[in-house]
């Protein structure tokens, strides 16, 4: 199925297009970078290329994309810019790149600060540009461009060389734009303010006029755009055609307004303007808004606009407003009208006597203003400050619509921000669903603006912070349910039936027909509440299918989210299903609503209840779920159903769809965020101000903490003095003892505490800081004492000699504040982290830590090592499910460590047994915690007291005999004190209990990942769950409010919160948060990670220098993007890393790969893109490696875009199959999915022949280069991604050595060769794919061939020989078996000569059989779709010809496999 033709999809052009535009003709000749002879600055130029291909072609984004990609701002537009050449093209040229760079999210300012020089002066002239005459020099198109290159300037205040230019516009003095009557109301109100605006009135005096004028010209800059707006929008008729440039426009205006609001330092002085000019009453009046179709967006964008101008918080002093401050401010301003109506309108009397309450709602302000004159109206709004004094005999200008509106709306009862959020339904609706507008498709191109959020660097307050990231979290489930719901419903294919009623065509493993629903409970409503407390349901399905799907069915668990839907379909029966068309009118769909499952009803009817004892087995295939409905909605519903006589959505269902659990947490993760903004969230004060993005960013930093600590016990993270000394480059290191025989770890260390004030004053007088103090650390080692006599009471050690930067991460872990670890691949991030928790419970036994990663593979990779170090393992607790994946024979789970305890305390009652045993006491002491506990009290300290008292002789062997003895008690009393901990199990009967105790009690250390945090918010809060200090790894994947949620886990302790130290690590040039809609990622910036945030806004971060996972050579590929990343030494000296890699003369390759049979890159669906002859080449080059003894489990091979992963999995399917002598890949997968793992070999296949496409992203490449220890394999077409600006410190570097893959066939692995020598063998040079292909079938049969000929010769192969895993056949037979799994030569080469040019008409799904176990789901989520058959969803399509025909599949045409079963 081709692509649907929206007209929002972008189609990239092609090499061959870029090369014959004019464009790319031009660059070649001016500013291309690879030419070495260009033209010299022409600004004709300039003026063609704009008036000719941009504005030509109207602003058409396929133009700018080309000429930003040729680097046109960086090489030519920018470098050649001045005052003198300055025009109007150059100006809108300029401002067309800056946007595009934007839309593709690539770095916009670097260029600038670079040359910086003339930013002033072009930054003035598109102020001026922005203020010109629509119908004059600059047309509405170009002023929308300026628009949206402001709105960029204004969302960049982090970037210097910005700020400066737009701090002008937004500061104070931009209140001249105000009336004078209202900015003396302004003054009036806050004292201070007053004293300033006299300083800048007199700073205006000394200017000379010309600067004075210039200076006017910026501050009222805003004001002046906003009139102009108002005369733009009142130009658009209410029913005549508008051109959408206006509409355009409008649009981008408000957004630019609306990113004003919603940032402190724009808002600050702004919002006064705004207000000033009663721009929200001219757009509600205006026809835009009654404009069903043109004014959709606008009305959603207005009433964003809307929302924030009434935000609730201080302008000035930025401190939120509570709920009774909103209130006063409303009262103030419903007095003041009463009062100025009681002095001076007599006919308003009633009124001004009138309680606030009776009249400050919208009808009765209509009431006893409308009847009122223009005049009149006017004049009440002139002694409010809001409009200039009417003077006396003249007629106001305003119209009295106008004039009601801006009383009413600004006197009108507000609902509370929180009230409109807990009556907010959280499931979404079709009307949410299916509008594009809040929910755009996946063909979003970053043209339009959306009624969306934007995740910036700073927000208002926290209520904000958490608004946004709800909406955003809400809308991009949403996405991921629509596309469940398209995928399900239109499996059904649900027609008319000849009765009108609906007849199901197909079946969805997804979903099922409902028989019956019946509302079973509407609960009363809370006091003050006017929605029901809950509302239940009862949802019949007849569950006749498979056994597996019905398991699947019947496994739904309590608090999982299904969907109800009602459809009317009005197609007949047999009518095909386009996917092209919208889908809502196809398939009749009418209503959907969420529900939540609370259980499966027994025979009775009661719901069968969670728990360990087995579930009852049903009869019969009728099944009844209980399910909660959400109050809020059905509330909405049962209104409009009374009030507008609409239908009873209730009584219409006809689907049930459920979602898989793993996607399916929305609900209560937006639950987690609603509760949190209803509660005082207490975040630690150091922490607050940097969370919203302001203040000074390294104030959290442990050097600015007030309660740093000087001494800290390092325990064993140092192997020696000299590690120690080592570690602390330009520090004098003091060692407490001079016996270099005692100085020994472990160490403790103390530093030189300094508290932040007197260090800046130092710093300003000068260097005297630097002291021989400030620089001095006293070391003190000293002895762990003995633990006792046995072996497995010697504590673990830590063996890593850890760098400097290592070190500094770690203290700075150990000390209070926020500590941020940048680490690059290979660093060692997680001993780090693991290091700083073992220190942590060191030094601070009493403090809980809680550790949260964003996966659980790297949470089972923390415990492996945390597991290695001394820490007692009653301490730790796994939370989440993931601990199935431990590689490790201990539960680290809830109910594994209640058996753990259970096991543990009998493990201790018999050593005490024995031990009593030995004292030759009487009775049963080891029969409770409690009986030990008082034996231990009684027998054993009573006769060690009087041990002690009795050894007063003191010899020399006194001192090492007394340790020993005292080692031996250490022993004996830790039984007792472990004892005395575990008794609460002996008290607590139930596993709920006992887990619940260890959780809350007994752990040190609990881990989870962030979903589970969001998930399991409430419960934990509920138990009284308290902990100290945050380690978080993979911070840089984590979403925004994933990350902030695990920061309140635990109520506030009067006021304040536990929380002393938040240790984040991460990388945030690696990957970010996987987020499916484009819209969402690009538009709303929601991929942005909190890590992130923190670096771009400047938090201190320690950056981690040297990685021991690649060969130096591999890591340059890489390293640039790093702050001086070097290699740890034994990169250099170990054998595996100076050793060459054998067959391949080359270390690492990018290999050029042409069009094969005429076709490079395809798309069988949206995004889904493969690229035959790449895939046929990568798997090629993996057999030839196999073949020639390499490890198969040692060769990953990677790819950027899922529908390759398919693609290659096929192939290798054919291919390799089960061939013993070939073997499978250790894993095929995306370089996404691949982050955070790596390998020897890695195989990389970049599929795009026309657009780079997202390896743009240069975060994307940063992990595609840095997963390969030792060799790194790049397929892709090298004349694309060696123009891209972005790449080029990594393709310059690949394209350096030659484009042909060189082998040298005749060199075994492994070899002795060293890496970079000339080999001694011939090396043989590989032109293209098919070449390779034969090369390997040929080499593969020679193979087979001659261990033929020494199976026939030697009937026992000496063992010498068979090393590399290679089976030995015993017989014939499975030779001939052998040679059958290798396809003939007529199997590859003619089917790859023989392949239609086109891989998508020969499109079968055959299931991955690969070792991974992972959902495979593409970006379409064509793919996510289990009952997905081989003909029909075309997820793979395989290498075509005879060798893909679905006839071969092991997959029978019609079998509907659950992708879970397959892989």
């Amino acid at each position: 199925m081709t692509a649907p033709a929206q007209p929002k999809k972008i189609v990239a052009p092609t090499v061959s297009q870029i090369n014959a535009e004019f464009v790319t003709q031009l660059a070649c000749k001016y500013w291309a970078p690879h030419i070495k002879k260009k033209s010299p600055f022409d600004i004709k130029v300039i003026e063609d290329i704009y008036e000719k291909e941009i504005v030509k072609s109207r602003f058409a984004i396929r133009k700018i994309m080309l000429l930003e990609f040729s680097q046109y701002l960086e090489n030519y537009l920018w470098m050649n810019y001045s005052p003198e050449v300055s025009s109007k093209a150059y100006l809108m040229s300029i401002c067309c790149m800056v946007n595009e760079k934007f839309r593709e999210n690539v770095p916009a300012w670097e260029t600038f600060k670079k040359k910086p020089d003339h930013f002033p002066f072009f930054f003035k002239c598109i102020l001026k540009a922005a203020l010109a005459e629509t119908d004059g020099e600059f047309s509405l198109h170009e002023q929308t461009v300026l628009l949206l290159f402001l709105d960029h300037c204004f969302n960049s205040l982090e970037v210097d060389l910005i700020r400066s230019q737009v701090q002008q516009l937004i500061s104070l003095p931009m209140w001249m734009g105000l009336q004078p009557a209202r900015l003396e109301l302004e003054l009036k109100k806050t004292p201070k303010l007053r004293k300033f605006w006299n300083l800048i009135k007199k700073n205006d005096e000394k200017m000379d006029p010309e600067a004075r004028e210039q200076a006017y010209q910026e501050r009222k800059f805003l004001s002046q755009l906003i009139q102009k707006f108002i005369s733009v929008l009142k130009s658009v008729p209410l029913s005549d055609p508008v051109t959408m440039d206006k509409v355009h426009y409008c649009e981008r205006f408000i957004e630019l307004m609306i990113d004003l609001e919603a940032l402190l330092p724009t808002r600050r002085w702004f919002n006064t303007i705004l207000d000033d000019s009663h721009l929200l009453v001219h757009c509600y009046l205006s026809n835009l808004v009654h404009r069903e179709e043109d004014g959709h967006l606008f009305s959603q964008l207005l009433d964003m606009l809307k929302f924030y101008t009434g935000f609730e918080i201080n302008d000035q002093t930025g401190n939120a407003l509570t709920e009774n401050e909103m209130t006063t401010i409303h009262y103030d301003r419903i007095t003041s009208l009463q009062r100025a109506a009681f002095a001076h309108f007599p006919e308003l009397y009633d009124f001004a006597l009138s309680n606030v309450a009776e009249v400050d709602t919208r009808e009765s302000l209509v009431k006893f203003f409308g009847p009122l004159s223009s005049n009149t109206l006017h004049q009440v709004a002139s002694y409010l400050c809001l409009l200039p004094t009417l003077p006396k005999a003249e007629d106001t200008t305003f119209d009295k619509e106008f004039l009601l509106e801006l009383l009413v709306s600004r006197h009108e009862r507000r609902i509370s921000q929180i009230q409109q959020l807990n009556q907010m339904p959280l499931y979404p609706t079709e009307k949410i669903i299916w509008d594009e507008n809040i929910v755009p498709t996946e063909y979003y191109s970053g043209e339009g603006c959306l009624a969306l959020p934007k995740l910036n660097l700073q927000f208002l307050t926290l209520h904000d912070y958490l608004l946004r990231n709800f909406n955003l979290f809400r809308l991009e489930s949403t996405y991921e349910i629509r596309q469940d719901i398209e995928d399900s419903v239109s499996r059904m294919k649900p027609w008319q039936s000849e009765y009108g009623g609906v007849v199901f065509g197909g079946w969805a493993r997804m979903a099922q027909p409902i028989v019956a629903f019946t509302v079973v409970e509407v609960a009363k409503p809370n006091i003050g509440e006017n929605w029901p407390t809950r509302v239940r349901a009862d949802v019949t399905i007849n569950l006749n299918v498979r056994d597996h799907i019905k398991d699947e069915w019947e496994g739904l668990r309590k608090h999982d989210v299904c969907f109800l839907i009602t459809v009317r379909p009005t197609k007949p029966y047999g009518t095909k299903f386009d996917r092209r068309r919208p889908f809502i009118e196809q398939v009749g769909l009418v209503y959907v609503r969420g529900c939540e499952i609370q259980g499966m009803l027994d025979d009775k009817g009661r719901v069968i209840e969670d728990g360990p004892e087995p579930r009852p087995n049903l009869r019969g295939e009728s099944r009844t779920f209980r399910v909660f409905l959400d109050p809020n909605q059905y509330q909405q519903d049962m209104t409009n159903t009374i009030q507008n006589g609409a239908e009873d959505v209730y009584e219409t269902f006809n689907i049930i769809m459920r979602r898989k659990p793993k996607e399916n947490n929305f609900k209560a993760v937006l639950e987690t965020i609603r509760n949190l903004m209803n509660t005082d969230c207490v975040v630690p004060d150091w922490l607050h101000d940097i969370i919203l993005g302001y203040g000074d960013p390294s104030s959290a930093h442990y050097s600015k903490m007030p309660n740093q600590i000087a001494t800290l016990d390092f325990n064993d993270t140092f192997l020696s003095i000299e590690h120690l000394k080592a570690s602390f480059p330009g520090h004098n290191v003091k060692v407490t003892v001079d016996d270099p025989a005692l100085q020994i770890p472990p160490f403790r260390i103390t530093f030189p505490v300094r508290s932040g004030k007197g260090k800046k004053r130092k710093d300003a007088d000068g260097e005297d800081e630097d002291t021989e103090e400030a620089k001095t650390l006293i070391v003190e080692p000293h002895v762990i004492p003995n633990r006792g006599p046995y072996p497995y009471n010697q504590p673990k050690r830590n063996t890593i000699q850890f760098t400097h930067t290592q070190i500094e991460a770690i203290r700075a872990g150990m000390q209070p504040g926020l500590t941020m670890v940048v680490g690059p691949p290979g660093t060692g991030k997680t001993d780090v982290a693991v290091q700083i928790i073992s220190n942590i419970y060191h030094n601070f036994p009493e403090q809980r830590t809680l550790i949260v990663t964003h996966s659980n593979q790297a949470l089972n990779q923390l415990f492996e090592k945390i597991m290695a170090l001394d820490i007692d393992e009653r301490h730790l607790l796994r939370l989440g499910h993931g601990e199935e994946e431990l590689e490790t024979e201990k539960d680290f789970s809830r109910y594994g460590r209640v058996n753990y305890v259970l096991a543990r305390r009998i493990e201790l009652l018999e050593e005490v047994k024995r031990l009593q045993k030995s004292l030759g006491v009487p009775g049963d002491a080891s029969y409770t915690c409690e009986t030990a506990g008082y034996f231990f009290l009684y027998q054993v300290m009573s006769r060690w007291e009087e041990y002690i008292s009795k050894v007063k002789n003191k010899g020399r062997s006194y001192e090492e005999d007394m340790e020993i003895a005292e080692g031996c008690f250490r022993h004996i009393k830790k039984i007792f004190t472990q004892l005395e901990e575990f008794r609460a199990s002996e008290l607590l009967r139930s596993g709920l209990d006992r887990s619940k105790y260890l959780l809350v009690k007994e752990a040190k250390i609990i881990a989870m990942t962030c979903t589970h945090a969001a998930l399991k918010r409430h419960d934990l809060v509920k138990l009284g769950f308290k902990y100290d200090n945050i380690l978080m790894e993979e911070a840089a994947q984590i979403l925004e409010i994933e990350t902030f949620i695990p920061l309140l886990l635990q109520n506030p302790q009067d006021g304040f919160s536990r929380l002393k130290r938040w240790i984040m690590i991460g990388d945030h040039h690696q990957l970010p948060p996987v987020i499916k809609n484009m819209a969402f990622q690009k538009y709303s910036n929601m991929e942005q990670s909190l890590f992130t945030r923190f670096v771009r806004v400047g938090v201190p971060t320690v950056d981690l220098d040297a990685q021991g996972r690649a060969r130096a050579s591999l890591c340059n590929l890489y390293n640039w993007r790093y702050k001086n990343l070097g290699n740890l030494p034994h990169v250099q000296l170990l054998p595996e890393f100076s050793t060459a890699n054998a067959g391949l003369l080359y270390d690492f390759q990018l290999i050029n790969v042409e069009d094969f049979q005429g076709v490079g890159e395809s798309e069988p669906n949206p995004y889904f893109y493969q690229n035959l002859g790449e895939a046929e080449y990568v798997v090629a080059l993996f057999m030839y490696m196999c073949l020639l003894g390499y490890p198969a489990d040692k060769i990953s091979i990677l790819t950027t875009y899922n529908g390759q992963k398919h693609l290659i999995r096929d192939i290798i399917n054919r291919r390799c199959g089960s061939n013993p002598l070939i073997g499978r890949p250790n894993k095929v997968t995306t370089v996404d999915r691949f982050q955070g793992q790596q390998n020897d070999y890695i195989l990389l296949s970049l599929v795009r022949t026309r657009a780079v496409g997202h390896l743009r992203d240069v975060r994307r490449l940063v992990v595609a280069m840095s997963r390969a220890r030792l060799g790194l394999y790049i397929f892709a077409r090298v004349s694309l991604f060696q123009n891209c600006f972005e790449l080029t410190p990594a393709f310059s570097q690949l394209t350096a050595r030659p484009l042909h893959l060189h082998i040298i066939p005749t060199e075994p692995f492994p070899t002795s060769r060293k890496n970079g020598e000339r080999p001694s063998h011939e090396v043989q040079i590989i032109k293209n794919m098919p070449q390779m292909a034969n090369f390997v079938y040929n080499m593969y049969m020679h193979l087979i061939q001659t261990t033929h000929h020494y199976h026939q010769t030697l009937l026992q192969l000496p063992p010498a020989m068979v090393e590399e895993g290679e089976e030995v056949q015993s017989q014939d037979t499975e030779l001939e078996t052998e040679e059958e799994a290798m396809p003939a030569p007529a199997d590859i080469m003619p089917t790859l000569m023989d392949a239609s040019s086109s891989q998508e008409a020969s499109a079968s799904q055959t299931e991955p059989t690969s070792n991974e176990t992972e959902t495979t789901s593409s970006q379409t989520g064509a793919d996510s779709n289990p009952e997905a058959t081989p003909a029909e969803s075309k997820i793979t399509a395989t290498a075509a010809g005879p060798v893909a025909t679905p006839a071969e599949n092991n997959t029978p045409p019609d079998a509907t496999s659950a992708p879970g079963e397959t892989k």
